[in-house]
């Protein structure tokens, strides 16, 4: 098992310090237009102390990729010098800085893209609460989109990021072409397996191609990712481990698993083994693994650190601001272990954040 301080030089060269990361969350504090606010900068700066790297919440590549309101905006070179100014907060304080790149597809609605029906592969509604019917992607709007992740990567080693994670997960557009649920089409884009997964590599390719063509210093790329549907049909945890064998052969540098509970075991195919512990398995050491969810404490992190090779934290830094520090120090009496409710009245932090987490973490 690897140690907490280990450092890990990645792929493209890129050097983590230690082997904790800052869990990517949304926060809704940027401007309406996307543009980085000094409370945005404020929060990812007390909280990058003594964590290897900071992945920070997802950032549209193009207008219609909006999620949510107080959305991260890399969509315009307008937008490059506030990115420029959070990356270098992050950086005064010893941290990697890797921002997370995405296109909501169909998980947003009219009034986030003032008035436009969202767009997806397919025109399936998500099985959700007042979800909005999207629009088929036309074959122009689609290769128009893999552009637009490439050039959201120039403008992240412009502004002087380490990395781009590819958000691949949570249901947005990357999963949402992988899907049979969301991804009914019948042209080169869909239909089998290796069909559904062309536009990932698409996008990858696109990436890579800003990477090698822009970057005068090491830079890296994640890649991010949902384990398993509930819906039917959808995708089940043998299509996920499939998916893992076409990442694993990419130039990327991390994969990431998106989950709730790192101990969580799949709905269906390996029900003896946690979904990190199969991932891993798969992966056979072809990639960097980075398990998440519920850690807390320094038993949590050793607990992941057994078959992964980066721990990502969420929530307990959202709460508990210097938590890498403490851990750092041995100081792990310090470290909050309370309820979130009661964190929430007590840690001070902004107001947009405050009420993000007021709704969402109840």
């Amino acid at each position: 098992m690897v140690k907490i301080n280990e450092s890990l030089k990645l792929r493209s060269g890129v050097t983590l310090p230690n082997r904790l990361m800052m869990s990517p969350m949304t926060t809704k504090q940027s401007f309406f237009d996307g543009t980085v606010t000094q409370d945005e900068i404020a929060y990812y700066h007390t909280r990058a102390k003594g964590l290897g790297a900071v992945i920070t919440g997802a950032a549209n590549v193009q207008p219609s990729g909006k999620g949510w309101p107080g959305e991260l905006g890399i969509d315009r070179d307008a937008e490059i010098p506030q990115l420029a100014a959070l990356a270098g907060a992050i950086h005064v304080q010893g941290a990697k800085a890797i921002v997370q790149i995405f296109h909501a597809g169909r998980m947003t609605d009219r009034a986030t893209l003032s008035g436009e029906q969202p767009v997806s592969a397919s025109a399936v509604a998500a099985e959700r609460a007042n979800a909005e019917t999207p629009r088929a992607m036309t074959t122009a709007e689609i290769q128009a989109t893999i552009a637009a992740f490439g050039a959201a990567t120039r403008r992240a080693i412009a502004a002087g990021f380490d990395g781009v994670e590819l958000h691949g997960a949570n249901t947005y557009l990357l999963q949402q072409f992988f899907s049979p649920h969301s991804n009914r089409r019948t042209d080169a884009f869909g239909g089998s397996r290796e069909k559904r997964y062309g536009f990932i590599q698409a996008v990858i390719d696109a990436v890579m191609t800003a990477v090698h063509e822009t970057a005068d210093r090491p830079f890296a790329v994640g890649y991010r990712l949902s384990p398993e549907e509930y819906e039917t049909p959808g995708i089940r945890f043998d299509d996920t481990l499939w998916l893992v064998d076409q990442l694993a052969q990419q130039p990327l540098d991390y994969l990431h698993v998106s989950l709730n509970d790192y101990r969580r075991v799949a709905r269906t195919g390996v029900n003896d083994r946690s979904i990190l512990t199969a991932v891993h398995e798969q992966l056979a050491g072809r990639l960097p693994l980075v398990g998440v969810g519920g850690v807390r404490t320094r038993e949590d992190v050793e607990g992941v650190l057994r078959t992964t090779e980066l721990v990502a934290v969420g929530q307990q830094l959202l709460y508990d601001p210097t938590w890498a520090v403490k851990l750092a120090q041995g100081a792990d009496v310090a470290i909050y272990t309370g309820p979130f409710e009661t964190a929430l009245h007590t840690t001070p932090m902004t107001t947009p954040l405050y009420d993000f987490a007021s709704r969402w973490f109840k």
